[in-house]
This record gives C-alpha cells, sequence and structure tokens, in this order.
C-alpha cells in the first residue's frame, strides 16, 4: 500500500492545515494538501494526505465515510499520476 491517499467529498471551506490536523490522529502527516481552482483559488472538493508509514495510511482509512464539516469524506488509496503526453 502506498502511504499517500486521496480524500474525496471534503468541504469546499476546508484547507490543507485542516485536513493534517483531521488526519495527524493517524501517524505522522508528511503532507496535506487540498486541490485548488487554479482560476478561480476556490477547492475543488479533493485533495491528499501522505503519511510517513504504510501502517499509519491504512490506520488513516478508518476515516472513510465519515463526516467532516457536513460531507461523508471518501479516503482511499491514491493512485498514480498518470504520464501526459509532452507537447
Amino acid at each position: 500500500m502506498a502511504t499517500k491517499l486521496f480524500v474525496g467529498n471534503l468541504p469546499f471551506s476546508m484547507t490543507g492545515d485542516d485536513l493534517k490536523q483531521i488526519f495527524s490522529a493517524y501517524g505522522t502527516v508528511v503532507s496535506a494538501n487540498v486541490v485548488v481552482d487554479k482560476y478561480t483559488n476556490r477547492s475543488k472538493g479533493f485533495g491528499f494526505v501522505e503519511f510517513s508509514t504504510d501502517e499509519e495510511a491504512k490506520a488513516a482509512m478508518a476515516l472513510d465515510g465519515t463526516e467532516q464539516g457536513g460531507r461523508n469524506i471518501a479516503v482511499k488509496e491514491a493512485l498514480p499520476r498518470p504520464e501526459r503526453p509532452q507537447m
């Protein structure tokens, strides 16, 4: 299992710091970021959390389906980013 998790269905008001605070109960969070639209600077409703070990990431998957900010979040293993053709 990878140490990076995908977190979906986030409230649009959630920040990377909020995400880090929620997931730090399960281990050492290396990074936590919420993806934002580059034109509007508004959250896209998903983000990524990276842990220092696989065991911590696996334990944090217990947050899948829990309510955060009025929404039930989805927590899954992050898939590798697909290669994009160079122009």
